[in-house]
């Protein structure tokens, strides 16, 4: 299943280790998800991981990252003529269209109305989770 991660989830399962999105870090890494993501995605999730204030490791933040560059799919992102909430959002649904996701995981679905995803899942960790889970692919 191919995914675009909202950069919360990251944050919440660096900083909650045994929570939903932690769980669903462990499935990315596993290999039951495949992230999908453009150069703005891959610089936000750095300069957030890199943020002092979460005391990430420098080491562990390129790890994943490094991760992602070589197991996810890069896509180039056609502008979508679409508002969202937060316009800094746009950049996640660009990339699931372009990658064709099968979802986007986030921790604010409130920032992605169904309406303005073309057609793209939007679903919290726990969601994915449930779904990963009905086809026999989750814990």
């Amino acid at each position: 299943m191919k995914v675009v991660l909202d950069t919360n989830v990251l944050v919440s399962a660096l900083l909650t280790p045994y929570g939903p999105s932690a769980r669903v870090l462990d499935a990315l890494l596993a290999g039951r998800l495949i992230p999908v993501f453009d150069d703005r995605i891959l610089r936000e999730y750095e300069e957030v991981l890199g943020r002092s204030r979460f005391g990430f490791e420098p080491q562990d933040v390129k790890a994943l990252l490094d991760f992602f560059r070589s197991e996810g799919v890069t896509v180039a992102t056609p502008p979508l003529n679409t508002e969202l909430p937060d316009p800094d959002d746009v950049m996640f649904v660009e990339a699931a269209i372009a990658g064709t996701a099968d979802a986007i995981v986030t921790g604010n679905r409130k920032h992605f109305p169904a309406e303005r995803c073309s057609g793209i899942a939007v679903v919290s960790p726990v969601e994915l989770l449930s779904m990963l889970k009905a086809v026999g692919d989750g814990s």
